[in-house]
């Protein structure tokens, strides 16, 4: 058996995480203009790329849509963002969902006691 693009998966790799970061620039500018189907729908195809090409969707992305419905969130127009009990809670206005993270990373909590 051949071996089948192996030489090109570092590649592959860094084309699909620009792809990526592109299509949330892309979701962002269509979601500012009212245009939620589009915005969905581009990142769909992200979460796609992410899937198949096994990238991880960065950090910044992350906190961007609905891990529920995947729809992308705008605060103020589908989404509602508080700040409660040291974390951002983030409610979907679509499937009626709370999303709740960390408002301070637990590694960075530990080397603050470290150094005291």
């Amino acid at each position: 058996m051949s071996r089948r693009n192996t030489g090109n998966k570092k590649i592959q790799k860094s084309i699909a995480k620009n792809r990526i970061q592109r299509l949330f620039r892309l979701a962002e500018e269509h979601a500012l203009c009212d245009r939620f189907e589009l915005s969905d729908r581009y990142v769909f195809l992200a979460r796609k790329l992410s899937m198949r090409y096994l990238v991880p969707i960065p950090a910044k992305f992350k906190r961007r849509f609905c891990k529920h419905c995947y729809r992308y969130l705008l605060p103020g127009s589908n989404c509602r963002v508080r700040i409660h009990r040291g974390k951002i809670v983030t409610y979907c206005r679509k499937c009626k969902r709370y999303t709740r993270m960390p408002l301070r990373d637990i590694s960075t909590k530990s080397k603050l006691n470290k150094k005291c």
